[in-house]
């Protein structure tokens, strides 16, 4: 039963990252001409609540996911750089850029590998699959051109949230759907 429950924090936690990644990416394609003190207070508190979020799960995932570490360590990283950018609102354009695409380049190739390892069911592996390499692309175009323009940037970063929310909110119901009968 603990276990059951424990899956349902998780499964619940997946759907809020979803939405969070939506509204997200809604503000940043409908209001392009944000200022970047503006862009960055909004992705600084995605950043923390994604690296909160990678982390819980990481620890309730120690027994049961033999990758958990890796969670915990993008959590981390995660929270590191929410945290800097708060604190330094100021930072210049070109290194609030190089650390959005660096966030998500780690965090793709962490969520593909993941994907390769999970032992889930192959809706849930190909979603995160799916997840995984949309989060490497939009990060490796960032930082291909991280000064070529900041509504450019502001889009990519925000259609990336807009692709990759859905899909985890579908993952979490994915995963729900097989637990049903289960119980």
């Amino acid at each position: 039963m603990a276990a059951s429950n424990s899956l349902e924090q998780q499964l619940d936690g997946l759907t809020l990252r979803g939405v969070l990644a939506i509204l997200f990416g809604l503000a940043a394609l409908f209001w392009p001409g944000l200022t970047l003190v503006t862009f960055v207070y909004i992705f600084s508190a995605f950043v923390v609540v994604s690296g909160i979020m990678s982390m819980v799960m990481a620890i309730v995932d120690i027994d049961k996911d033999k990758y958990w570490f890796l969670s915990l360590l993008v959590g981390f990283l995660e929270l590191g750089i929410g945290v800097y950018l708060l604190r330094h609102i100021h930072v210049g354009l070109a290194t609030f850029i190089l650390l959005v695409g660096i966030v998500l380049v780690v965090r793709g190739v962490m969520e593909f590998v993941m994907a390769i390892a999970d032992s889930e069911s192959s809706n849930h592996r190909v979603l995160m699959a799916v997840v995984g390499i949309v989060t490497a692309l939009a990060g490796l175009i960032v930082l291909r051109e991280p000064v070529s323009g900041g509504i450019a940037f502001v889009w990519v970063v925000g259609l990336y949230a807009l692709i990759t929310g859905p899909i985890l909110i579908a993952m979490a119901n994915s995963a729900r759907k097989e637990l049903r009968p289960r119980r």
